[in-house]
């Protein structure tokens, strides 16, 4: 509603903007000009409106005349919906040793595949001890490794980097499949319905 931005939490309002003068905006934002404090609170009550202080740093502080009530019930519900139409991502994270069993890291993969199945990303540490430390490159394949296995689920998004003792990589899934599929399998609907009309 307002063109300045967001109200802030301790928006003066009426008999609580404390200046001598303002700078009048009208109810469909039209600049009225810039009015004594008197003048602008008789208008707002003769309009039935809240004079509310907009932007109160400028000299003279901007005051627009509107239903508070209504606007703070519309900016609510303009939040409530950004917020319902974000997604939310969420990262998980697996921990791994270098020199893994085959058995773990079947368990481990397949916690990491149900991750990016549930469209999450995932955080893969390797952690090294002692003097694992010295050899890298054991990380680097057993990072490279998992990738590959799980590369039909998601994507490298963070290569594989040294942090301390640690190695981390990032996992991100491939976009949903099912609303990729669900398109070819209208078309294939469509054409079938022309074949057997035909």
């Amino acid at each position: 509603m307002t063109q300045g931005g967001v109200i802030s939490v301790e928006t003066r309002i009426n008999d609580r903007i404390r200046v001598p003068e303002v700078r009048l905006v009208g109810p469909n934002g039209e600049q009225v000009g810039i009015v004594r404090i008197e003048d602008a609170l008789r208008l707002a009550v003769e309009a039935d409106l809240d004079l509310v202080e907009v932007a109160p740093m400028a000299k003279p502080p901007v005051c627009k005349l509107m239903d508070f009530g209504k606007f703070k019930y519309e900016a609510a519900m303009k939040e409530r919906e950004s917020r319902k139409n974000q997604t939310h991502t969420i990262i998980k994270e697996m921990k791994l040793r270098p020199k893994i069993d085959q058995h773990d890291y079947e368990t481990k993969k397949g916690h990491v595949e149900r991750f990016l199945k549930a469209g999450d990303k995932v955080k893969i540490t390797v952690m090294f001890r002692g003097r694992e430390q010295s050899r890298p490159e054991l990380g680097l394949r057993l990072l490279a490794r998992l990738a590959e296995d799980v590369e039909e689920l998601g994507y490298v998004e963070a290569n594989p980097k040294q942090d301390g003792r640690n190695m981390l990589m990032v996992l991100a899934p491939h976009r949903r499949k099912s609303d990729a599929s669900r398109k070819p399998q209208a078309e294939s609907e469509v054409d079938d319905d022309v074949d057997v009309d035909a």
